[in-house]
């Protein structure tokens, strides 16, 4: 037998092994000030492109004040307990009733936070006998949520209906016979890629198989729609969409996750989300905060405008330009490129160091080796100012990358944090 904690010290995991060349720089770096277009890293005032504060709702005046007074009133710690038990409040339904009506369901359960939210929701939804079919690109908080289910899960091609008719018909045959049901789960926008979920097609096959759809439209939510209520909305089919998800993390600039259906299905996941009976609930400010932020969300439709005029203007430019944005339909703009991790790691010190750029990087062992995604977050805090800056940075690292610039110097060192 040997000490369970040994291994660490010889493996620290695929990204962890880079921890001595990385740490307080290409991983966990931190950004200090306001939240805001410009922040400051390690000293330098960095135009800022990596933060989902779609609507920039996080430094709003009215959002500032809405928390400084529901922290004076209530302070950080009621309720206290689950809430369950004790830690219910007219405000808590008073949110919980305003998000449902906002996204066009009955009823609406407020989550302490996103990713332990879908975790729970798929292990309180699934017994061993349903069978989940899931995208291939889901979130990892899908991924985690489906491994807990004890049945039996099929993955389909991301987007692709024939592969999840395939595996609908492969997941109808196995939950017949087991008297079990179907849950299909997809994204409404997959946050690497910016691609919406085909929720559309997906619910149109609910003609030809039976079972019930949980959607996780954290992206979504507060930034497609004709009022913001989401990848449904923008397909017409809230109706179709039995469980909608959302998260206070995105557009909303706080902490919390909410999923809305039925009156039914949310009152058993009320009594039986062991992510929830078992935590405390949300403190007063971050509810009393979420009932502004949704206040603002709806009735400042400029907000999602400037959002996409911006999202425009980049994402036209950087087309023009020829670089590859992928598949992209929504504000998430991945920037293709190709190199390998030394390149990656050149690229962004300069841009960070040289053009004063912050913008999360993402390279093997992630994605493929040989590729390199910038991923660039566009919200309503930023200019067009700002946009033609990083139109014309971007063509020049690009210049540098492919003349062989990157290659050729030795691998940026950095000073960690540790």
């Amino acid at each position: 037998m040997t000490d369970i904690f040994a291994k660490f010290q010889r493996n620290q995991g695929d990204i962890g092994q880079y921890m001595k060349l990385a740490h307080g720089y290409f991983a966990f770096p931190k950004l200090e000030g306001e939240i805001a277009p410009y922040m400051n890293f390690r000293g330098k005032r960095m135009l800022t492109w990596s933060l989902n504060n779609y609507l920039g709702l996080a430094n709003h005046p009215e959002v500032r004040k809405a928390d400084a007074e529901a922290a004076a009133r209530w302070g950080l710690a009621y309720p206290m307990g689950a809430r369950m038990m004790s830690g219910q409040t007219v405000k808590h339904e008073e949110l919980e009733r305003n998000l449902a009506a906002f996204v066009g369901k009955p009823d609406a359960f407020l989550l302490n936070y996103g990713y332990q939210g879908m975790v729970s929701i798929i292990d309180a939804v699934c017994g061993r006998n349903d069978v989940i079919v899931y995208d291939a690109e889901s979130h990892a908080c899908i991924l985690d949520g489906v491994r807990l289910h004890m049945g039996k899960r099929f993955v389909f091609q991301h987007n692709n209906m024939e592969s999840l008719r395939k595996q609908l018909a492969r997941a109808t045959t196995l939950a017949t016979r087991q008297g079990g049901g179907i849950l299909v789960i997809t994204e409404g926008v997959f946050g690497m890629s910016g691609d919406m979920g085909r929720l559309d097609d997906i619910a149109a096959l609910k003609e030809e198989f039976s079972f019930r759809f949980l959607v996780d439209d954290a992206h979504g939510f507060g930034t497609m729609g004709a009022t913001g209520a989401g990848v449904a909305e923008h397909f017409g089919v809230s109706d179709k969409v039995d469980l909608m998800f959302g998260t206070f993390a995105k557009s909303m600039a706080g902490i919390g996750a909410f999923v809305a259906g039925e009156t039914d299905i949310i009152n058993y996941l009320r009594y039986n989300m062991r992510s929830q009976t078992f935590a405390k609930a949300l403190p007063m400010p971050m509810v009393e905060g979420a009932l502004k932020r949704l206040e603002l969300l709806q009735g400042h439709p400029e907000l999602r405008e400037k959002l996409w005029t911006n999202v425009r203007a980049l994402q036209a430019g950087l087309k023009a330009e020829g670089f590859d944005l992928g598949r992209t339909n929504t504000p998430v703009t991945p920037v293709y490129l190709k190199g390998g991790p030394s390149e990656a790691t050149n690229l962004i010190f300069d841009l960070r160091e040289n053009y004063k750029i912050f913008c999360s990087v993402v390279i093997y062992p992630v994605i493929p080796k040989g590729e390199i995604i910038i991923r660039i977050i566009p919200t309503a805090a930023h200019s067009l100012k700002d946009v033609q800056y990083t139109l014309d940075s971007f063509k020049a690292i690009r210049h540098k990358l492919e003349s062989g610039t990157y290659a050729k110097e030795g691998i940026a060192k950095v000073q960690v944090d540790m």
